[in-house]
């Protein structure tokens, strides 16, 4: 089913968010506040970083001592050897390490330990107000939705409402970033088309719309660094597809060709 039209609207009034805030408190307030009431099959896309903040992933950089493999990756890439440790802690695995010669900063490719794939391994030190401190990704993005979905739809007295947490991702073999979902509830990842037929009749074989990315960086529209405007509604979309996982949209190493 294809939609005619889709709206998106900021939620206004979200204050800056401290650990320990009840992050669904906070937005039905908003919601209150701004006179919008949710409908069925709405969507609420929301930047990772409110969730960080909540859940007290913010660190200290004080307090890292930084390890012999983190001292040797900052002198290479002009970085705070603190920084590289945090990245490191965060990681899985180290990709590809570089710095081009226009660059202050090197960049670290990792897979995170929830195993999406993106620079300084979603490390970040934007939108704190404390020096001296960085960010990472929520322990469990899934979960967090799952809690703030299941919050909303009681309230609501809604059965059908997709929750997306989204993260900004550079991306490979194109200049620029784009916002990506980290964390999903109530939708599915993707859109499975295979077998169905396009416009003319041909037999559809591969396409999968990933359908919680499209949602992240059509948010990224309205969501800017200095906006303060973490949390967008999105109006006029539809699925039937069983609910999935953020997981569900990484690919399986074995189908890696670029590494």
């Amino acid at each position: 089913m294809s939609n005619s039209s889709l709206n998106l609207k900021i939620i206004p009034n979200i204050p800056d968010i401290a650990k320990g805030d009840n992050i669904s408190g906070i937005l039905i307030s908003a919601l209150e506040k701004s006179s919008i009431i949710l409908k069925e099959h709405d969507v609420i896309c929301l930047a990772h970083k409110i969730f960080s903040k909540a859940e007290g992933c913010i660190i200290k950089l004080k307090e890292i001592t930084p390890s012999k493999e983190a001292i040797k990756l900052a002198k290479t890439l002009n970085k705070d050897a603190r920084k590289v440790e945090v990245v490191l802690q965060e990681s899985k695995k180290i990709i590809r390490s570089f710095k081009r010669a226009d660059q202050n900063e090197g960049t670290l490719i990792c897979q995170h330990k929830l195993g999406f794939i993106c620079a300084n391994a979603g490390v970040d030190e934007s939108n704190l107000a404390e020096n001296e401190t960085v960010i990472t990704v929520p322990k469990n993005p899934d979960l967090s939705m799952k809690v703030l979905r299941d919050k909303l739809i009681n309230y609501f007295n809604l059965e059908n409402l997709g929750i997306v947490m989204s993260d900004t991702f550079g991306r490979p073999w194109r200049i620029g970033q784009v916002n990506v979902a980290i964390g999903i509830a109530g939708l599915p990842a993707t859109k499975k088309e295979q077998g169905s037929s396009d416009a003319w009749g041909n037999q559809l074989y591969v396409t999968e719309p990933a359908f919680c990315d499209e949602i992240a960086a059509s948010s990224g529209l309205l969501m800017s660094k200095a906006g303060k405007c973490p949390a967008i509604l999105l109006r006029g979309l539809s699925w039937s597809s069983e609910y999935g996982s953020a997981s569900d949209i990484l690919r399986e190493q074995k189908e890696d060709m670029f590494r």
